[in-house]
């Protein structure tokens, strides 16, 4: 039997995946629980992320999205072919990933060269993150692997209580009784509580 990869890139990509299906026309435009962000510029970030770490998978350290940090994203960038076009790059990173030697040496994503096994962690975290951020943002369950959720737990808490700029907000607090996904929510910056606001409905002429 080969050899397993440290991280899982299968099941939480087929989570996401299914997010995407629930996600309808009318609630691009709406909010996030990342600040500024629209549910359109969430999913062009997803796309970019997916892509960039797709790349330092594969050690092509040069391609676009890895050399440099990326374009903040936007509705606007937001490709009019997302929806086929997103799964197929979720496919693309989780396959990606699979292979052992995406986990050895070094490699690079939005400009930062880092332990390929430290960067593979990191998009583990966009993964779970955003898939978090776009089932609160669109009203779904989310759900993650609890062994994947105490792997990143155990990745945030290495870093400042204050967060990073432009990666993470300052830890926000949680009780004892909190669940793994709220800590692992809560670690990098975001409020388990944030719901999305109430929709309105038409009214009649």
């Amino acid at each position: 039997m080969a050899d397993r990869v440290p991280l899982d890139f299968d099941p939480p990509v087929r989570v996401l995946r299914a997010l995407l299906l629930g996600v309808d026309d009318d609630e691009l435009a709406g909010p996030t629980p990342c600040p500024d962000w629209s549910v359109a510029a969430l999913l062009d970030h997803l796309m970019g992320l997916s892509h960039a770490f797709t790349q330092a998978a594969r050690k092509r350290v040069d391609a676009p999205g890895t050399a440099a940090p990326p374009p903040s994203p936007s509705a606007q960038h937001l490709s009019r072919h997302w929806r086929s076009r997103l799964p197929v790059l979720l496919e693309d990173l989780a396959t990606a990933w699979k292979d052992q030697a995406a986990w050895a040496g070094t490699s690079r994503a939005g400009g930062v060269t880092m332990p390929a096994a430290e960067l593979g962690v990191v998009a583990m975290n966009e993964l779970i993150m955003h898939s978090w951020d776009l089932a609160r943002a669109t009203g779904q369950d989310y759900a993650a692997d609890p062994r994947i959720l105490e792997t990143l737990i155990e990745f945030l808490a290495q870093g400042p209580a204050e967060g990073t700029p432009g990666l993470f907000g300052p830890a926000v607090p949680t009780d004892s009784e909190a669940s793994l996904l709220d800590q692992t929510v809560a670690r990098a910056g975001r409020d388990p509580r944030w719901r999305r606001p109430p929709r309105r409905r038409a009214t009649a002429a």
